[in-house]
């Protein structure tokens, strides 16, 4: 069965995903079989020759590009940006306008907050990061760096009443902060009830005193005089105080409360595309199937705990009794988005009668759309988007010409499916070079269905070294980080965001913190992205988006965006600052200690990619500090290697020496893993460690430096041998 093929209207479809469309996707959700495979067969023949064209152009520019740096050593900014213009890589910019988006949810449009990603392939990612729209405050400090190792506050496998005390201490500040009392703080409350519709506390001396502002007041459940749960709003965001007997790290508080719940990931993007290890129809069923779960409410995942197992499934919606005495009912779950592949990638789970694989983004955007016709259709017990729209993240783009022919797609799936023109909404990464320098005209081709802009710090450079390949030598790592173009970059998108007037109609986000185990650092750090004017930042995990939620209580980003506005704006010559190294700046000690970096990293995430299908993971880095990698990470450090080695700062005999050095260190960090094979001493056997120096090899003349070609290859050959 699994090389068994079904031939309809000119496609040749596995049958797996043929089965899955037919008889799990499509009851229910109002279009015949026939029609859908006749649909996508229509959307192939006519949008087919476009998206080859797209990315032969991509070719094109970036040839034009190469042969320009090549003759021009010395790069003056004027006659760089001259040049890009006139190839047509810079646009021209058009009249101003504002986006005039319709049915999007709050979450989109009114709510700031973190933002989970998660690769949909794996259920019980997928559950969590849903249900990750409240958090446990308590548990997010107990068990994190955020609360330090110091005075008796050691973390240990039996509770620490230490630490727990010190939890509380920083709940009662953070409470002051976001919903203070009028008199006192919420440290000196013994007691909460509700009283006349408001929230009182009673003091230690018997003194009664509401909050400070009392419509952060939201609501309550149980009996008003002894209330099960306090509920209290600030910046759009909840907070939950539960009360009364029930956790052990609240179990001595003078006022009750045993946990602090945070609203938190308003919103998640189920990932199809980086996080994802999907090289063929068997991978793109299962990616599809946990989509339609989710979309229909009726994904499940055992998993053991303690000693028995249990079943996760999403959570039910929250019901309060309002200030007013009604019911108040909050979602229990993150709005959910979905990241389809980019125009780059083909699959043959799809193929043309004469063999050719099919652009794999028209297979995700009918396949997801249809999935998430379910939940616009009020099949499922949930709801995901209250305004009936579909949400779908878009990457990899390269300019305006690009978001136009994804809006046409998603028109004629629209069509496709029998749904009202304007659906599906698309949310526009600003991860590529092209994109960045011309994201207005980007914006305004997708102006009635943008509901989302985000930096991607990782694609971006990585990007930016491929597309400036023949410029010279690039930057350490330390020095991208920190280079004129980056900081411009993560203005610039603020900036464009709005001028085209996203706030209150679209998210402005940023992009993903990489430590997971370093919590202390990024509540040190991540302020910084809606202090920004950022409506919402990426997060790894639901304990990493308790902790940032803090953070939009904080600041409010409708009034920082508002004070943003009326500042200067950034030099669009700062975007082309290209980061270069300069010569003699690092000795043979600094270039092997990188080359070595970037080569553990490459190892630690490719084996886990060819041999398991794991298509993000925390990898341990040569300091054993665990890192979110994904292809966007093996992205940059290939690309930086083969830069690198383009330029003589390595050689290719010096890069295959520091694989093989750092091979047995990923050995040694994966010994605990009973599926793992090492790589070491056997290279010329090892499938990942071939496909780690394909990436390095390969990676100048790799299209935009992209990694899948590699992946999808090595993983293939790795399945069929196992």
């Amino acid at each position: 069965m699994m090389n068994e093929r079904i031939e309809i209207y000119g496609l040749s479809i596995a049958k797996q995903l043929y089965d899955l469309v037919n008889d799990e996707i499509i009851p229910g959700a109002g279009i015949k079989p026939e029609r859908f495979w006749k649909e996508l067969a229509g959307i192939v023949a006519d949008l087919g020759p476009n998206n080859r064209a797209l990315l032969n152009k991509r070719n094109e520019l970036q040839d034009k590009i190469d042969r320009w740096h090549r003759a021009n050593p010395k790069i003056r900014i004027e006659e760089y940006k001259a040049f890009l213009q006139e190839t047509g890589y810079i646009q021209p910019q058009g009249e101003p306008f504002k986006v005039s988006v319709t049915n999007a949810d709050a979450e989109i449009t009114r709510i700031a907050g973190p933002q989970l990603v998660v690769p949909v392939d794996n259920s019980r990612y997928a559950l969590n990061a849903a249900n990750a729209r409240w958090g446990s405050l308590y548990d997010a400090l107990y068990g994190t760096d955020v609360i330090p190792e110091a005075e008796g506050c050691k973390r240990t496998a039996k509770y620490n009443p230490v630490r727990g005390h010190k939890v509380t201490e920083y709940t009662r500040r953070f409470l002051d902060r976001a919903t203070p009392m009028a008199v006192g703080s919420h440290s000196y409350v013994v007691k909460y009830k509700v009283k006349a519709g408001q929230l009182v506390g009673i003091m230690g001396d018997g003194s009664e005193h509401g909050l400070g502002k009392r419509e952060r007041f939201a609501g309550h459940t149980g009996d008003p005089e002894n209330p099960d749960s306090i509920l209290l709003r600030h910046n759009a965001l909840h907070i939950e105080l539960k009360l009364g007997e029930g956790y052990y790290i609240g179990r001595n508080d003078l006022a009750g409360i045993y946990d602090i719940r945070l609203e938190a990931a308003v919103s998640a993007i189920m990932d199809c595309e980086d996080s994802v290890a999907a090289v063929d129809a068997e991978d793109k069923v299962a990616v599809y199937r946990n989509w339609l779960g989710l979309m229909k409410g009726d994904l499940t995942r055992k998993v053991q705990k303690d000693d028995g197992m249990i079943e996760r499934t999403l959570n039910d919606d929250r019901s309060y009794t309002a200030p007013n005495g009604r019911t108040l009912t909050l979602p229990g779950r993150a709005l959910m988005l979905l990241r389809n592949v980019g125009l780059h990638i083909y699959t043959d789970a799809v193929t043309t009668a004469d063999g050719q694989e099919i652009p794999e983004g028209f297979l995700d955007a009918m396949v997801t759309t249809l999935a998430a016709k379910h939940d616009l259709l009020g099949n499922s017990r949930f709801r995901n988007s209250r305004a009936g729209s579909i949400y779908i993240v878009k990457p990899k783009l390269h300019g305006p010409e690009e978001v136009a022919a994804t809006v046409q797609l998603f028109e004629r799936v629209e069509d496709a499916l029998g749904l009202e023109r304007l659906t599906i909404k698309i949310g526009i990464m600003d991860e590529e070079r092209r994109t960045t320098l011309n994201l207005k005209e980007c914006i305004r081709v997708a102006e009635n269905r943008v509901i989302f802009i985000n930096t991607g710090f990782l694609d971006r450079t990585a990007d930016e070294i491929h597309t400036s390949m023949e410029a010279g030598p690039v930057m350490s790592k330390a020095g991208l980080k920190t280079a004129p173009w980056l900081l411009a970059y993560e203005d610039w998108n603020v900036d464009i965001g709005m001028v085209t007037g996203l706030p209150r109609h679209a998210q402005i986000g940023k992009g993903m913190w990489p430590e997971p185990d370093n919590m202390a650092a990024m509540m040190d750090v991540k302020v910084n992205h809606p202090r920004a004017g950022a409506t919402s930042a990426w997060v790894p995990s639901p304990t990493a988006a308790t902790l940032h939620a803090m953070h939009y209580h904080r600041i409010n980003v409708g009034t920082r965006q508002r004070e943003l506005i009326r500042l200067v704006r950034v030099n669009p010559d700062d975007l082309l600052q290209i980061p270069l190294l300069e010569r003699d700046t690092l000795n043979n000690f600094d270039i092997r200690r990188e080359l070595e970096n970037n080569a553990q990293g490459i190892l630690g995430y490719v084996v886990r990619w060819i041999e398991q299908g794991i298509g993000c993971s925390k990898v341990p880095d040569v300091n054993n500090v665990n890192l979110m990698e994904d292809r966007a990470t093996l992205r940059i450090s290939s690309q930086h290697i083969a830069n690198w080695l383009h330029h003589g700062l390595v050689s290719r005999e010096q890069v295959i020496e520091a694989f093989k050095k750092m091979a047995p260190l990923v050995d040694y960090q994966n010994a605990e893993d009973p599926r793992y094979v090492n790589m070491a001493p056997d290279f010329d056997q090892s499938i990942p460690f071939k496909a780690a120096l394909d990436l390095v090899f390969c990676g100048r003349a790799e299209p935009n430096g992209y990694t899948e070609r590699v992946l999808h290859a090595r993983r293939r050959e790795y399945k069929s041998k196992h």
